[in-house]
Parts: C-alpha cells; sequence; structure tokens
C-alpha cells in the first residue's frame, strides 16, 4: 500500500503579480476542492504538507507568510480562510518554481515514508507542473487532483495535458482521487 502525503503547492498569495487578479478566483476555487482532499487525509491521520513560493522575501517564515495572506484580505484572506494549516500540517518556502529545488521537501517525504504524492495548488502551468515532473524523476507515484489545481483557462488544457502524456502525473477528479488514493 503506498503510504501517500497531499502536498499544496503556492495556493498563499497577495495575488500581486500580473496574472493574480484573473488567477485569485480560481485559487480561491481550487482551494475550497483542495480542502475536500485535506479533510479526508486529516481524517486518515496521512501527512499534509504545504510548499509556498517565498516571493524573495528571505526573512518571512510561513506563518508570517500565511498571517500576511490573512491580513492582506481579499482573495488572499479567503484562500487562508478555506484551506489554511492546522495542526500536525508541515511546511516547506521554495524559492523557485518546484517544491522540491532547493528545499528540505525530499528529506521530510523519506522521514515520512511516503511514495505517492496527492497535488494541489496554483499555478498548474507552473509550480503545480515543475513539483509534478520533479516528483515523479525522483520516482514518487504522484496524482494531481483536477479541481483541486488553478490556471489560467489558456493555460490548463495544455498542462494537464502535458500530465496526462508524458506519464509524469495521474490526473483524477476529486471524488476519484479520494476513492482510489484515500478508499
Amino acid at each position: 500500500m503506498p503510504r501517500t502525503a497531499l502536498l499544496i503547492v503556492d495556493l498563499f498569495s497577495r495575488f500581486d503579480f500580473p496574472d493574480g487578479p484573473q488567477l485569485a478566483p480560481l485559487a480561491f476555487k481550487a482551494a475550497k476542492k483542495a480542502r475536500q482532499i485535506r479533510d479526508a487525509f486529516d481524517e486518515k491521520q496521512w501527512p499534509v504538507i504545504y510548499a509556498n513560493d517565498n516571493f524573495g522575501d528571505w526573512q518571512r517564515d510561513f506563518p508570517q507568510l500565511v498571517r500576511d495572506c490573512r491580513h492582506n484580505g481579499g482573495s488572499s484572506a479567503e484562500v487562508v480562510k478555506h484551506i489554511g494549516p492546522g495542526a500536525g500540517h508541515y511546511f516547506v518556502l521554495k524559492p523557485k518554481h518546484s517544491a522540491f529545488l532547493a528545499t528540505p521537501l525530499a528529506i521530510l517525504l523519506a522521514k515520512l515514508k511516503v511514495n505517492q504524492l496527492v497535488l494541489c495548488g496554483m499555478a498548474l502551468d507552473s509550480c503545480v507542473l515543475a513539483t509534478a515532473l520533479d516528483a515523479n524523476s525522483r520516482e514518487y507515484r504522484t496524482v494531481v487532483a483536477r479541481q483541486a489545481v488553478a490556471a489560467l483557462p489558456d493555460r490548463r488544457k495544455a498542462a494537464l495535458q502535458v500530465l496526462e502524456h508524458s506519464g509524469a502525473a495521474k490526473v483524477l477528479d476529486t471524488p476519484e482521487l479520494i476513492k482510489e488514493c484515500l478508499g
């Protein structure tokens, strides 16, 4: 039986980048679906890991990032309200796209004896895709939660095709994912 962890990528944001205002409502929608999956992981007491960009702020830690998003208001606060970390959750800050690049994620996954990852988050065509490709190259079985990932519509389809056709990750709808990975 695979030991599975949920990896929530980059859902905490100020949405103050060029595509941010367009991506914010999509991220909120993804966060609501990710919450369903996270609740199922919490119920089974399986690992939940947040991997979030540090936005180049090398003096801010993860709890401060979450507080900043909460106090930012708008979509930032709504996402935190729905998918904010709870007791027993893990986190890593990442400087670039992949949650594996220059982070302790691989060490954490080894300590937790994880060999399968379920990915949620944003942006599907950037950070989620890079993380899925890196997970595949490290021989993790990887599943992407179709409704719990956000991307601009013109990029979403292409990113899903890359994942599905490259074999880097299996893409599943939320009910199917819960049944297959947590059932």
